[in-house]
């Protein structure tokens, strides 16, 4: 197999040639069509998360198909189409996985960050967090659906009954919402970085009400908003959007911090969340949604070499939607 490698903290990704892996007890291993790049892939090559795996591969939005499996798996087929996320293995014993709360395991693995990812021909996963995805649609458009669908549904279900809706942020997370967001008849109002008019077109070809600059506000107070962006100082500002008793949810891993603000921003019974992680019953609700909600991603799909330059490009704000890296 081959894969794109991070060997240290601040590394480039290095192509490496590696035996092919094999599955264990419960696992599969899945032949790699299609791997989309997230904003957590970047904050794993800045080392901005803690506890790296070194060496890593990368990736976590994987699409592809079970090509061998390990014993005891009876959920997958060989020649299967499944979906790995970011969430690849909980311990099924601490009090959150028993009480609901698997998100919030206290013994998880992370695809891409503490087991190794999609950013590579091939991968093993564990069987029980492998979505089937069918036939329908191709790898590169579904891929995208792995994290930033998935957070970002965890992330819009966490806001609530908004009827206006902020999105801080509109990349690959933000677009997407979006298009659940309209589909579900609420207003999005789309926030990014200041002077990004191609960001804010692409907002508003996606139906938005609104699109502006992050440090603007909307014409009247929104319901909830929702930061993507890895900025800390955006929790003042949506604050500062948000009617009373409204609610802003932080919906990335890792932020830049906070600056202090007035508590007068946060009186009124307005709400600061965050969203950790996901779970399994996210990714089967969401995965039914999507085709329902007609949702279409922005994608541009480029080879498995080229990941040092992708991951610069998100890192710059170049990209539109999302990126996908293809074996």
């Amino acid at each position: 197999m081959r894969a794109m490698v991070l060997p240290a903290p601040g590394a480039l990704l290095q192509m490496q040639e590696r035996a092919d892996p094999l599955p264990g007890g419960g696992q599969i291993r899945v032949k790699v069509n299609a791997c989309g790049v997230c904003r957590t892939d970047l904050h794993v090559v800045d080392a901005e998360l803690p506890d790296i795996k070194y060496p890593i591969v990368p990736g976590h939005e994987i699409v592809g198909r079970v090509d061998l499996l390990g014993p005891d798996v009876t959920a997958h087929r060989v020649g299967d189409r499944v979906g790995i996320p970011w969430l690849g293995y909980t311990c099924g014993v601490c009090r959150f996985c028993k009480e609901g709360m698997e998100n919030l395991c206290d013994r998880p693995l992370f695809t891409g960050y503490t087991r190794d990812g999609g950013f590579a021909t091939h991968t093993v996963a564990d069987s029980r967090y492998a979505f089937p995805l069918g036939e329908d649609g191709d790898d590169v458009s579904i891929a995208p659906l792995l994290c930033a669908g998935l957070i970002g549904w965890r992330s819009l279900v966490m806001a609530g009954d908004a009827a206006r809706l902020g999105i801080y942020g509109f990349g690959a997370a933000g677009h997407i919402v979006a298009q659940i967001a309209r589909w579900q008849g609420r207003s999005v109002y789309a926030f990014t970085r200041s002077g990004d008019i191609a960001a804010q077109d692409f907002a508003r070809r996606l139906g938005t009400a609104w699109a502006g600059a992050s440090d603007q506000l909307p014409e009247a107070p929104l319901d909830a908003a929702i930061i993507y962006a890895p900025a800390g100082e955006l929790v003042p500002a949506a604050l500062r959007a948000v009617r009373k008793g409204g609610r802003v949810v932080c919906a990335g891993i890792h932020m830049s911090d906070i600056p202090s603000f007035p508590y007068n921003l946060l009186w009124e019974e307005r709400q600061l969340v965050s969203v950790a992680n996901l779970t399994r019953q996210d990714g089967l609700d969401f995965l039914k949604i999507a085709p329902r909600a007609g949702i279409r991603t922005q994608t541009t799909a480029f080879p498995l070499r080229e990941a040092n330059d992708v991951l610069n490009k998100l890192r710059t704000g170049q990209l539109l939607g999302a990126a996908v890296l293809q074996p």
